[in-house]
């Protein structure tokens, strides 16, 4: 396979996974990730100088999360993924790399009379998203998800993966 076809169909995974966060198929996003899957989100602290980090989950461990959604305060904002696939690399006759740079925006949403900030969009949070790969059978899986967030400061009810 050529780098371009790999990017090609690297790309549409990412792309894919973007757009079922967006619309909170949880379920079928978690159809893109591999049995061995691990998700982490990261930021580093300044002050700390260090890594935090603030979500690590095996495939097991996404499922019963995503499981746990409806018993959470959500704010009920849309959001929005924005995703550009940065460098893609094989690691191997049947597994790959990716970088992206990740910008999610939040739009609030009317609600009944109250008209909260209805209609109004914000940039949530910036970072990047360091994706592993395996190729199984005719398609490419996420192994590994590693959010690396640049925004430290995200709000109640935006607790959502990124």
């Amino acid at each position: 396979m050529s780098l371009a076809e790999l990017r090609a169909e690297l790309t549409n995974v990412i792309a894919e996974s973007a757009l079922l966060l967006d619309d909170r198929r949880f379920g079928e996003w978690l159809d893109l990730t591999a049995p061995a899957f691990r998700y982490r989100i990261e930021a580093y602290s300044h002050d700390l100088r260090k890594n935090m980090t603030w979500l690590d989950h095996d495939r097991g461990g996404m499922s019963a999360l995503i499981e746990l959604l409806p018993k959470h305060h959500i704010d009920g904002g849309d959001w929005l993924r924005q995703v550009s696939v940065g460098k893609v690399w094989e690691d191997g006759p049947s597994s790959a790399s990716a970088v992206s740079s990740l910008a999610v925006f939040h739009t609030a949403r009317d609600i009944g009379d109250a008209h909260v900030d209805g209609g109004s969009s914000k940039l949530l949070l910036v970072g990047r998203y360091h994706d592993r790969f395996s190729r199984e059978g005719d398609r490419w899986l996420l192994t590994e998800r590693v959010v690396r967030l640049q925004t430290r400061q995200l709000g109640v009810g935006s607790h959502l993966f990124p």
